[in-house]
C-alpha cells in the first residue's frame, strides 16, 4: 500500500467527509505538488501550530485568497522553469469558494493559470458555527437559517459554482463526492494532466453540521448523488459527461438522515421543493439511465 501524504493524528471530526476527500486528493497527485488553502475547516485541523498532517509544501492563505496565492505559486515556478515537474493545488471550503473567494476564483480561471482548485463543499461555514454559505441547499437548518413558523430554512438555492467555473472557458470542470473514492482520484489525474486552470468540486458531508450518525458519512454521501440532489458530471471544454444513476431514490430517503432537514419531513411543500430541485438537476445534467 502507497503511503498517504496526508498523515492521520489530525483533529477533524469523527466521519469528516472534508479529511477523507483531502486525503484522496494529494494521494492522487502525489508527492511533487504545492497546496495554497484558505481559512476554514481542513485549515484548522490539518495544520495546528507546530503540527501538521501533510508531507508536501503546503501555504495557509487568507479565507479570500488561496487562488491568488496559488496563481502567484504557478508563475514562480513558470519563471523558474520547473512548473512541469510540480502540481500547484488551490483548495477551499465552500464559502471560501463560492462566497468570500469567488473573486480571487474567477481570476486565477480568467488568466488561465495552470492551477487545479479543489472546493470541498461541506455546505456550510462550518468552522465558526454552522452559518449558511453560497453552496447551502434550499431549506437547510443552520445557525443563520433556523426553520420556523414563517421559514423553511435557507431561501436561497445552492449556488451553481461548477456551471460558473464552466462559463469561463476553462478546460476543466467536474463534481464528486467523497462516496465513491476512485472517481474522485480518477478526476484529480486527469485534471492535473490537463494544461490550464480545472475546477473540481467536492461534496464532503459533515456530521456535526448535518446532523447525522459519524458512521453514516458515505451512505449520505451516496444518496446525495442518486437521488440527484447532487449531480456528478464533467464538463470536458465545454461538453457535459455526466455520471449517470442507475436507479432514482427519492428525497426523502436523503433528508431523513439528516437533522438539518428533520422540519422539512411532515411538511408536504417543503418536501416538494426539494424534489423539484433533484428533478431539475436529473434533467438539466441528463443524469437518468
Amino acid at each position: 500500500m502507497t503511503e498517504t501524504l496526508f498523515k492521520p493524528g489530525h483533529t477533524a471530526c469523527a466521519g469528516c467527509g472534508q479529511a477523507i476527500a483531502a486525503r484522496l486528493v494529494i494521494d492522487a497527485a502525489g508527492k511533487n505538488t504545492m497546496i495554497a488553502n484558505n481559512t476554514g475547516c481542513l485549515e484548522v485541523f490539518s495544520t495546528k501550530y507546530p503540527e501538521s498532517a501533510w508531507c508536501v509544501p503546503w501555504i495557509h492563505s487568507l479565507f479570500e485568497n488561496c487562488a491568488a496565492v496559488a496563481s502567484g505559486v504557478e508563475s514562480g515556478l513558470k519563471y523558474l522553469g520547473k512548473k512541469d515537474a510540480i502540481n500547484v493545488i488551490a483548495q477551499g471550503g465552500d464559502g471560501g469558494t463560492a462566497d468570500i473567494g469567488l473573486q480571487a476564483l474567477s481570476g486565477m480561471l480568467e488568466r488561465g493559470h495552470d492551477v487545479l482548485y479543489v472546493c470541498y463543499d461541506n455546505e456550510a461555514y462550518m468552522n465558526t458555527g454552522i452559518q449558511r454559505s453560497g453552496l447551502t441547499p434550499t431549506t437547510s437548518n443552520t445557525t443563520t437559517t433556523p426553520p420556523g413558523s414563517a421559514s423553511f430554512g435557507n431561501p436561497r438555492p445552492k449556488k451553481p459554482m461548477p456551471d460558473i467555473a464552466a462559463a469561463h472557458g476553462i478546460p476543466y470542470v467536474a463534481t464528486a463526492s467523497v462516496g465513491y473514492p476512485q472517481d474522485i482520484q480518477k478526476k484529480v489525474k486527469k485534471a492535473l494532466s490537463i494544461k490550464g486552470p480545472k475546477y473540481i468540486q467536492i461534496h464532503v458531508p459533515c456530521p456535526l453540521g448535518w446532523r447525522h450518525e459519524s458512521s453514516q458519512t458515505s451512505e449520505v454521501a451516496k444518496l446525495a448523488v442518486e437521488t440527484g440532489l447532487y449531480p456528478i458530471f464533467e464538463y470536458e471544454n465545454g461538453q457535459l459527461v455526466p455520471r449517470k444513476i442507475a436507479s432514482v431514490k427519492p428525497v426523502e430517503e436523503y433528508l431523513k438522515i439528516q437533522g438539518r432537514f428533520k422540519h422539512l419531513l411532515k411538511d408536504e411543500k417543503g418536501l416538494k421543493e426539494i424534489q423539484a430541485v433533484a428533478d431539475y438537476n436529473i434533467r438539466k445534467y441528463g443524469l437518468s439511465v
